[in-house]
């Protein structure tokens, strides 16, 4: 297999190349080859090879044209960066392929802009260029194979096939047993994108030096004026959150040693402490035997950060008790009588209520379908991703909670007219269903119509390019499972309103 267009054709015949003629199938072929290689090679530790087969992917025309492809297809395709260029025809994708070179490469400032947080501050996103987007991508695609393989083993965040699911499951089987440890450190990095050493990432992200300079400093646009970049990887940018990942990895093990050893600095063969660690991007827990040893990994911490440039939150880092709870992205974990119960976390819920009631407020006047079509994919979206912990009594609370914020709206709209009549023009009964609230174009979905289904836990040992074929028949079990319970779920509700 071979990338022809690379090692066939000039530079100056490319042009004659359409985009509807790429075969794709090929391309990823051909890049997922040198990937397996480069995993390959990093695990015999040659590292010259790794570089030599990082040199030839990112030089291929298959690999360009992918990183086209994903910045032409993904969210932001439609958001330019500082020069105003966006790629829409076929010709301007097959031009920003050809000039994609790495040689002689230069970035321009990104774009910045800044998005409110719900705690009322404001988060830097700076928005690089098409061009830049693209040289990142294909940087990306040599460097992701290195961070899958030296990655920490209970690291998900920003990684292939891993997701805040697969945390959840992590931290379950770490502390649902009843001799697991009881303490828990919660660790808050202050503002980690923002703050990671310049220094530490040229000598420790294995990709090209000089397009990695040009990355971090490019500097920043805001309000007409340029700005320097001294530190940080800009948020925005598709390769940040894997040089975050890398900046980051090593902490697992870093604590495993340093805190696994006796008196005399030699390591303790077995988890003495019951250290336990789970990451999530920059958000992390560590569990441990006893508040005093986690005041030790604590300390171990701060070395760590220390040399990549970042620091601990101490507001936000606390050593919290199990049967006091503790939250993490988005769920509560807390032990009930020994028995470990994750539920949606409070900010969670208020999070998802504030904007069902915000979306009613401003749509006083509009069409029952139209404000239909705006609760549905809030409803559904909150739904999915808290189905696989223990959510059937906040599914119910929140329907509850939806139908008397509707049926405000329903009478508000109709001073005039009595309840029988609003109720009738709103609301109809469908099959043995009452109280649907359906217009005639479209019924709005409930929070319990999405079924609990537990999340398959993730062997971490395996490799994403190495071992593709677990994760691929692994997220086939999840879509089999869910979609099973759901026709169980239909058909116990059916059988409950017929009775």
């Amino acid at each position: 297999m071979s990338d022809k267009y690379s090692k066939t054709l000039k530079s100056e015949k490319l042009s004659d190349i359409k985009w509807k003629d790429i075969n794709w199938k090929e391309a990823e072929k051909y890049v997922k080859r040198l990937q397996i290689r480069i995993v390959k090679a990093v695990k015999l530790n040659k590292w010259n090879l790794v570089k030599r087969l990082q040199y030839l992917l990112t030089n291929s025309f298959y690999a360009k044209a992918i990183a086209v492809r994903k910045v032409t297809s993904n969210k932001g395709k439609d958001t330019a960066g500082i020069d105003g260029i966006v790629w829409k025809t076929q010709d301007e994708k097959i031009n920003a392929i050809i000039n994609l070179k790495t040689q002689g490469y230069k970035s321009y400032p990104t774009k910045r802009i800044y998005i409110p947080k719900k705690n009322g501050k404001r988060r830097p996103l700076s928005i690089p260029t098409q061009t830049d987007r693209a040289m990142q991508t294909l940087q990306l695609l040599a460097l992701q194979p290195i961070e899958e393989t030296v990655g920490d083993r209970n690291s998900y965040g920003f990684r292939r096939y891993r997701s805040c699911h697969d945390a959840m499951t992590g931290i379950f089987k770490a502390l649902s047993h009843k001799n697991d440890p009881k303490w828990i450190l919660e660790g808050d990095i202050k503002g980690c994108f923002d703050n990671i050493s310049h220094e530490w990432i040229m000598n420790n992200v294995p990709i090209n030096k000089q397009i990695l300079k040009e990355f971090l400093k490019s500097g920043f646009i805001f309000n007409k004026k340029l700005f320097p970049n001294t530190k940080g990887a800009a948020q925005g940018g598709a390769i940040s959150p894997t040089i975050a990942n890398i900046t980051l990895n090593e902490l697992e093990n870093t604590i495993y040693q340093k805190i696994n050893v006796n008196k005399k600095g030699k390591p303790i063969k077995d988890n003495k402490y019951h250290i336990r660690f789970i990451r999530y991007a920059d958000d992390f827990i560590v569990a441990g035997a006893s508040v005093e040893v986690l005041e030790k990994v604590k300390i171990i911490i701060k070395e760590f950060m220390k040399e990549r440039g970042l620091e601990l939150s101490e507001g936000k880092t606390l050593i919290t008790n199990i049967s006091d709870g503790f939250d993490f992205l988005g769920w509560n974990f807390r032990k009930y009588k020994e028995k470990l119960i994750i539920k949606p976390n409070k900010k969670s819920i208020k999070g998802v209520e504030e904007k069902i009631s915000n979306i009613i407020k401003e749509n006083k006047a509009t069409k029952q379908a139209n404000l239909i079509k705006q609760l549905n994919p809030i409803i559904i979206g909150w739904s999915n991703y808290h189905q696989s912990v223990c959510s059937r009594k906040v599914f119910q609370n929140l329907d509850g909670y939806l139908f008397k914020e509707l049926y405000n709206w329903a009478l508000k709209r109709h001073r005039k007219k009595g309840k029988k009549w609003v109720n009738r023009k709103y609301w109809n009964k469908i099959s043995n269903r009452n109280w649907v609230f359906k217009s005639e174009e479209v019924e709005l979905k409930r929070f319990t119509d999405t079924p609990i289904v537990r999340h398959y836990w993730l062997n971490t040992s395996k490799n994403t390019y190495l071992d593709e074929e677990y994760f691929l028949n692994l997220k086939e079990k999840k879509k089999i499972s869910r979609f099973q319970k759901i026709k169980r779920t239909v058909a116990f509700n059916l059988q409950k309103t017929t009775n």
